[in-house]
């Protein structure tokens, strides 16, 4: 009887937890698993690093364009940085700024949950930051030292502007100016 009561509920009164927000995050979660299962995850990183890039273009024009600017300065970069994230809320702040470096805290990705087990997801993270600090500033390396990802309770990303000796010692993804130009 309770079946039958149960399907005497219109489908559109029934709570489920789907939504456009979670359906696009769980979209995403199981697109960028795919990869990492079919093709690893280096490659999967890779795909999903192109994504990353084309969005960091599109970013970083629409701050320029609301700002008025036609590059944005090292404190405008980790300012947009941090801006972007809190945006898809993501929660980032910044732990360190000087001319060589940017770090950057996260306590909430802006995947959730639908980001554990997936480190390719991160990728998004590295190529936005670093094609937007690449195209206003010359240069970025980016270290994703700390992960939600992997397991980790906050992120802790670094985006180096110049080629020191402790940047070029770090595992990261390098971005120059004009890699991103479409």
């Amino acid at each position: 009887m309770n079946s039958l009561t149960k399907a005497e509920t219109p489908i559109k009164d029934i709570t489920i937890a789907l939504e456009r927000d979670v359906f696009l995050r769980t979209l995403i979660r199981e697109l960028a698993g795919t990869l990492q299962d079919i093709v690893g995850l280096e490659e999967a990183s890779g795909f999903i690093s192109v994504v990353g890039q084309n969005m960091g273009r599109q970013i970083n024009h629409d701050y320029k364009t609301a700002l008025e600017v036609s590059y944005l300065t090292r404190e405008q970069v980790a300012d947009v940085l941090v801006d972007l994230k809190k945006r898809i809320q993501g929660d980032f702040y910044i732990i360190e700024q000087t001319d060589e470096k940017i770090v950057l805290g996260n306590r909430v990705c802006p995947f959730a949950e639908k980001v554990i087990d997936r480190p390719a997801m991160c990728m998004m993270t590295s190529n936005v930051f670093g094609s937007i600090a690449a195209e206003n500033l010359g240069y970025a390396k980016v270290e994703l030292k700390e992960t939600i990802a992997m397991g980790a309770p906050e992120c802790q990303v670094v985006v180096y502007l110049k080629l020191t000796p402790e940047a070029e010692e770090t595992q990261g993804r390098e971005y120059f100016k004009g890699d991103n130009e479409g």
